[in-house]
């Protein structure tokens, strides 16, 4: 991305998107999304519990995200922090050795699925970020925008290709597998990444 022509996005293939792949990836949304919901109904019960148990404040946890052409809306995910794990620090990364969540990890993403089904998400594309982190990468690294001309994704290129990050030049990394992602976007490939994303679920890695 530091050296990339702005006419390369101009006029290369691949970022203007066929009504019929968009068609296609929104059906594949709607019955994963639906599979996922039904297959996971016991474990959304026993987190649901666990999240109820482990501390104090409301299950699940809604935070406003950058998604498709900017616009904000509110991601649903099961409370893993503390309800005051911000309020002197204000918004800052995940880090090794975190102090504050609250146990329930890895499954957290689970209510997600909602927001797939509600079209504000796709099961796959880049991971959407917080405003705070989106104006300031914004700045910090070229074409970072490009990634919102795609709805976010549960999981993406990104995820299953590189390792978590919590850095700036961890942004511009994944920005690379987004912007490979956005540009050959198709069925095969989602189905692809959702196959080894299950791999890395069973393999109980990435998660932070």
């Amino acid at each position: 991305v530091e050296s990339m022509r702005p006419s390369y996005l101009i006029y290369g293939r691949g970022f203007a998107k066929a009504p019929l792949t968009l068609a296609l990836k929104r059906v594949l949304d709607i019955l994963v999304s639906l599979v996922g919901v039904i297959l996971s109904l016991p474990i959304f019960c026993l987190a649901a519990l666990a999240v109820k148990v482990s501390s104090r404040g409301p299950i699940f946890f809604l935070q406003e995200r950058v998604g498709e052409d900017g616009e904000v809306f509110r991601l649903i995910k099961f409370r893993t922090m503390r309800t005051d794990a911000e309020a002197t620090s204000g918004p800052v990364w995940a880090a090794k050795n975190d102090a504050r969540p609250t146990g329930v990890t890895r499954i957290d993403e689970i209510p997600q699925f909602f927001n797939i089904l509600g079209g504000q998400m796709s099961f796959v594309g880049p991971r959407p970020e917080r405003k705070h982190f989106v104006d300031q990468l914004k700045q910090d690294i070229p074409f970072y925008p490009l990634r919102h001309t795609v709805k976010p994704g549960l999981t993406g290129w990104a995820q299953v290709s590189h390792p978590y990050g919590a850095s700036i030049e961890d942004a511009q990394e994944k920005l690379r597998y987004d912007l490979y992602y956005i540009k050959n976007v198709s069925l095969l490939f989602d189905v692809n990444i959702i196959l080894r994303t299950v791999a890395v679920i069973m393999r109980g890695s990435g998660a932070r």
